[in-house]
Parts: C-alpha cells; structure tokens; sequence
C-alpha cells in the first residue's frame, strides 16, 4: 500500500531489488502508468518529487552526492528543475527524503 519516489540519473534504471532495501521493504512495483496522474498529479515523463498531491517518501540515487547540481523533472514534459541535491533534500525534508544505492 506504500508509494515510494525513486530519483535515478537519466542513463541509468531503477533496480527495484536495491529500491525495496532502500525503503526497507520487502519487494516493490512499479505503478502502472494510468495511475500516475490520479496518484501523483502529474503525467508520465513530467512526474517532479516536488509538487506531488501527496508527499511521498523520495529516494536520491546516492551518486547524487557528487555533484553541486542535478536535474530533475519540473512537474511537465520539457520542464526540468536544476539545484544543489542537498537542498532538494531539505526541501523534501530529511524525515521524508534520503540518499540511496537504487539504480543499476
């Protein structure tokens, strides 16, 4: 019943194996792509971790770190958000946001 955000640099996958140990599950899914809006507010291939209807746990791939900014979705297609990793991070909150090893 849970819902998770993954944030995982463009050339790389989400490793669902990684992601559950990530958020100390068992396993997890995918959810399927007409859910998206209903769930999230947004549509497939503009889905932000900011903005979303509801906040949801959000795990950074862990190479985040390395970098003074990455980019993320801006909450539509063509729209994209560029900022210091940490301070998306704060700005999730650290009790809902956090770095992890989940991309393959």
């Amino acid at each position: 019943g849970e819902h998770y955000v993954f944030v995982v640099p463009v050339n790389e996958n989400l490793d669902l194996k990684k992601a559950a140990k990530a958020v100390k599950e068992k396993s997890i899914e995918m959810i399927r792509q007409k859910e998206l809006l209903g769930l999230t507010g947004y549509v497939h291939g503009g889905c932000s971790p900011f903005g979303m209807k509801k906040q949801f746990f959000t795990v950074f791939e862990e190479t985040a770190q390395l970098y003074d900014t990455i980019m993320v979705s801006g909450g539509r297609v063509g729209c994209q958000i560029e900022a210091n990793p940490e301070n998306m991070l704060e700005l999730l909150s650290k009790e809902h946001a956090i770095y992890g090893d989940i991309a393959k």
